[in-house]
């Protein structure tokens, strides 16, 4: 049975491009940007860990992976992952519109709103359940650990009213469903702009993985988004989930301008020969 690790330690990549360019990069248990021009490698360097990721260790394979992970703790074979990504393409999938309701025109952050909403009423299931068995337990200060159990959500729709409130969006807080009120009208969240779709996409991401240890992988996760949300990106997420590793690229100093500046790598500072 395979151990799953709180968070990433150290990236391996050999022969990054045509048989050059190794990379060794040493993580931070927080957060981790990736920096450099065009064409330097950031979105591959992450595509490459993603991959490595989904297609787990092969015990016993005769053939060296040319990515290797060491986790924490250093027995672990594999963490536990969300990737974000930030394009707003259309979709084209015969059966999405129907799902999607009246959805004019279906791109990949609807579809991932769909699946979150999947997610997140799975999340409040489980929250549920575990507020009753503490409320049952007999145990000293359950109200308090009840109460906990139920911050995040609470700061979820907070943070979602503060950011839409120039718009005068707010989410229904009384629906097991992700839905919006503005000035009487109830919004799916598949009419919303593509910014607010992709700021959604990324908090409910954080908060249906209910606290636990894991990695969220961003690529340029500021496309779509206004210049303040991009400030706050990165605390936000962490408010929500204290014990998410971050691992993202980007090329938007505004996403680093709140105390993350120490937390930047420079994809050359990592390249060996």
């Amino acid at each position: 049975m395979e151990k799953i690790g709180e968070y990433i330690q150290r990236i391996e990549i050999d022969s990054l491009w045509s048989g050059q360019k190794h990379i060794v990069w040493d993580l931070n248990r927080k957060v981790n940007i990736l920096s450099g021009v065009n064409g330097v490698g950031k979105s591959t360097i992450l595509n490459k860990v993603i991959v490595r990721l989904l297609l787990g260790e092969k015990d016993g394979s005769p053939v060296k992976p040319d990515v290797r992970l060491t986790y924490y703790p250093e027995d672990a074979s594999t963490v536990r992952f969300d990737v974000i990504r930030s394009f707003d393409r259309p979709l084209i999938q015969s059966n999405l519109l129907e799902k999607l309701g009246d959805a004019r025109v279906v791109t990949e952050l609807d579809w991932q709103l769909y699946l979150l909403q999947r997610r997140f009423l799975d999340y409040q299931v489980n929250v549920g359940n575990r507020m009753i068995n503490m409320l049952t337990s007999g145990e000293f200060g359950v109200k308090e650990k009840a109460q906990q159990a139920a911050q995040a959500r609470t700061q979820f729709q907070d943070m979602v009213d503060d950011l839409f409130r120039e718009t005068g969006k707010k989410l229904v807080r009384t629906s097991n469903e992700i839905r919006l009120e503005q000035f009487g009208e109830i919004l799916v969240p598949y009419k919303l702009s593509s910014g607010e779709k992709q700021i959604l996409v990324i908090l409910l991401t954080v908060l249906v993985e209910d606290r636990q240890p894991y990695v969220l992988f961003m690529d340029e996760p500021e496309v779509s988004l206004h210049i303040e949300w991009q400030q706050k990106l990165i605390s936000m997420i962490r408010q929500l989930n204290p014990n998410v590793q971050i691992i993202l690229t980007t090329h938007s100093p505004a996403v680093i301008m709140n105390g993350w500046m120490d937390a930047v790598t420079e994809v050359t500072d990592i390249t060996l020969s």
